[in-house]
């Protein structure tokens, strides 16, 4: 069967939440979708609540995903522990709440691998080389299919994991930048990969914060408190199409939707 996988760019405070449970359902149902991955990292701003969590997978997603504002709102702790179907990346020390990848039911019994990880390249180099933590989730877990959300500052570490990978997992996605890139593309040995799928929020911001308070820290001015910004939004999201008898990506196609 060719399986749709669609993976759904940072969800990004009360409007992107707003955006995702308006678009989502009907996008899955236009493309024929079997499979959700969403980034919720910023769903409160910095960070998630458990409400928002809830709300993200009542609006269509399967799994939700997660990033370097993982513990922007420590009330996520316990439903981290509770909850499968939401990751955090699994490069985090060992000791920390929660799980960066999980093995969960698609259609026609297959066994949809699904892993979180986290670029170190000016986010965190305390993390575990998140290409080790890759070969070693691959070798201790069993699934018919994977799917890996990069979640990493820079194109050139996102381009070396999906490259590194190829072959070995059916798509891997970038995610943290807030824009999106043009390269959806098949790799040589089958992965489907893009650097960034974007966010899911305010269109008329800097990275989904009013631009008046970004500007200030590039002005020299005092530190303001970031807010997400108003009005319009948009959801980014990347189609993956994979064979699931060859086992290989064979369309990655950008399908936004705006307000």
């Amino acid at each position: 069967m060719l399986l749709h996988v669609l993976a759904v760019g940072d969800v990004v405070a009360e409007g992107g939440l707003d955006c995702l449970g308006r678009h989502l359902r009907a996008l899955k149902k236009e493309y024929g979708v079997h499979f959700t991955v969403v980034n919720g990292e910023n769903a409160a701003g910095l960070g998630l609540l458990p409400r928002h969590a809830e709300e993200i997978f009542d609006a269509g997603a399967d799994v939700i995903t997660l990033g370097n504002h993982t513990w922007g709102k420590l009330q996520i702790t316990g439903y981290l522990e509770d909850n499968p179907y939401l990751l955090r990346p699994a490069n985090f020390a060992p000791n920390l709440p929660g799980r960066g990848a999980g093995v969960y039911d698609g259609p026609q019994g297959l066994r949809i691998g699904v892993m979180n990880l986290m670029g170190r390249f000016e986010l965190d180099s305390n993390l575990d080389s998140p290409f080790h933590t890759a070969d070693r989730l691959l070798e201790e877990t069993e699934a018919d299919l994977w799917l890996v959300d990069f979640h990493a500052e820079a194109t050139s570490e996102k381009g070396a994991m999906g490259w590194h990978l190829d072959g070995r997992v059916q798509a891997v996605w970038g995610t943290h930048t807030h824009v999106p890139t043009a390269d959806p593309q098949v790799l040589p040995k089958g992965t489907g990969f893009v650097t960034d799928l974007g966010m899911t929020g305010p269109t008329r911001s800097i990275l989904g914060v009013k631009p008046e308070n970004a500007l200030a820290r590039f002005q020299g001015q005092l530190p303001r408190r970031y807010e997400a910004a108003t009005g319009p939004n948009k959801l980014g999201a990347v189609l993956f199409a994979i064979d699931t008898q060859t086992k290989r990506c064979v369309q990655v196609t950008r399908v936004d939707r705006m307000d």
